[in-house]
């Protein structure tokens, strides 16, 4: 497991993704997902969907979203700029459930890498594939 520590960067773009990002500041903010829903004028269904990252909003949405939830845009897409800080484990909290969660950090950290190279490698097969026909 990689020396990962809340402070690198809990919502950076290596380490969350923009669902993360969305559902951290509607936290932060203290909203439910359906009271957003209903700010932003979108089902519950699509708000869940980009939260788990099933879809994305259009851009009218995000810029919504970023004035609701008090971030900037950019933080919403990649975690740089004006967003909201990093959560806090509680000190009390055991040792071993702060290593079980940067553990499970880093292998969804893991997982978002090989997609990535995943979808790098389906293109060039895709690609080939067409030379072929």
């Amino acid at each position: 497991m990689d020396d990962y520590t809340a402070d690198d960067g809990w919502f950076s773009e290596d380490s969350a993704t923009f669902g993360d990002r969305l559902a951290g500041a509607r936290d932060a903010v203290g909203l439910t997902q359906s009271a957003l829903a209903k700010k932003i004028g979108v089902k519950l269904k699509t708000l869940r969907g980009w939260e788990e990252d099933l879809s994305e909003p259009r851009a009218n949405k995000l810029q919504m979203l970023s004035g609701v939830l008090n971030v900037s845009l950019r933080w919403l897409l990649t975690g740089e700029g004006d967003g909201v800080d990093n959560p806090e484990l509680e000190s009390e909290e055991p040792p071993e459930l702060r290593d079980l969660l940067l553990e499970i950090r880093d292998i969804k950290m893991q997982m978002a890498r090989s997609a990535e190279q995943l979808g790098r490698l389906e293109k060039r097969f895709r690609k080939r594939l067409e030379g072929h026909m």
